[in-house]
């Protein structure tokens, strides 16, 4: 149990002891080293939320809310103008950093907003209600991945074989995960399954995070490459599919890594429950559809070079390397989130979530 529990409540991100930086695990050197790294300067978490180092929609997020308190504790400003002009100028120069995982963009304005929010105190008290939410919202994270967890192991029974893509676990969020919650949680309630984790290019998350976390937790884990997920759902193997998200859109929409949307056409064929995971922080309803989302291309060498150590294609070959891909609402069987599991019609059951607002 302890080494679950170690595995399940991974320090992945967190505000240094004296504040002055944000400490990650560097997750592109994973699962051969556990490296971590400190982030201080605006450029340096640029890089690390762009060339992955930090990633997961929750984690970039809770990433993001520390890093602009660091910087914004380093801007020399003498009134709240000159304080707020700087602090703009960070927050959509690191906004910029990945495009489509919304809880960025979410975590930077909700930071944004205490700002502006309390223009009449003088700027030591605005950085430190900058310190009390950017903590909140790590907090609310740990709360929200457990929600879900529970959620969406009440759609699970034991010793269901599960398929997932991509990575969604405590790597990528606070505790537990969303896609991959489910299996960490109950595991420790002592229920097992047996889960297939794709391989997910074309950075592998699958590969060197997914299946490094769930055997380190002590989950039946298979790898598979992601063009085999046809016929392990053929075989019978697969009674349920989980999957993370970047970004959902108002009528259910959803983005996640590359190659989601296969598996939840996969799915349909063989007449298996398709299941997305995500806090409400990743549901944009001023996004209508998934057309409207933005997908992020990313360099061609990482299909051709990065994982090889002589080139795999031609020098000349053109690439097409986008980083995600939109499944369709209808794909989709539901919508997990920490206030309930959403059904169709999702423009209803996700507007809902909101109602209270």
């Amino acid at each position: 149990m302890d080494e679950i529990r170690q595995v399940t409540h991974i320090d992945n991100v967190r505000l240094s002891d004296d504040g002055s930086s944000v400490v990650i695990i560097d997750q592109t050197k994973l699962p051969g080293l556990m490296e971590y790294i400190t982030l201080e300067t605006p450029e340096q978490v640029y890089d690390a939320i762009y060339q992955l180092k930090i990633r997961g929609a929750p984690a970039i997020g809770i990433c993001a809310g520390y890093s602009i308190y660091v910087l914004a504790k380093k801007i020399r400003a003498a009134d709240y103008d000159g304080f707020y002009a700087e602090f703009h100028r960070l927050k959509e120069y690191l906004n910029a950093s990945r495009p489509t995982a919304v809880n960025l963009s979410w975590a930077l304005n909700r930071m944004e907003g205490v700002v502006t929010a309390n223009r009449e105190k003088p700027v030591p008290e605005i950085l430190a209600l900058l310190e009390k939410e950017c903590k909140a919202i790590h907090q609310e994270d740990i709360q929200m991945c457990r929600a879900i967890s529970e959620y969406g192991l009440s759609l699970l029974k034991d010793g269901d074989g599960v398929l997932t893509h991509c990575n969604a676990g405590p790597l990528a969020t606070s505790q537990y995960g969303t896609g991959q919650g489910p299996f960490l949680l109950g595991r420790e309630k002592g229920m097992n399954f047996h889960v297939f984790a794709d391989e997910t290019r074309p950075l592998l998350q699958g590969a060197r995070l997914t299946s490094f976390e769930l055997q380190k937790a002590g989950v039946d884990v298979t790898l598979i490459c992601d063009n085999m997920a046809s016929i392990v759902m053929k075989n019978g193997w697969v009674q349920a599919c989980m999957v993370g998200c970047d970004r959902v859109a108002a009528n259910g929409d959803a983005a996640n890594k590359i190659g989601t949307s296969g598996v939840a056409i996969l799915a349909k064929y063989y007449g298996i429950p398709f299941y997305v995971l995500g806090p409400t922080s990743t549901i944009d309803m001023n996004c209508a559809t998934g057309a409207d989302i933005k997908i992020e291309l990313r360099d061609p060498e990482e299909i051709k070079t990065k994982w090889y150590e002589k080139p795999m294609a031609p020098d000349e070959v053109k690439c097409y390397n986008p980083s995600f891909d939109v499944t369709d609402h209808e794909l989709i069987t539901a919508i997990i989130t920490e206030k309930g599991i959403c059904r169709a019609p999702y423009t209803e059951s996700l507007k809902a979530l909101f109602a209270d607002k």
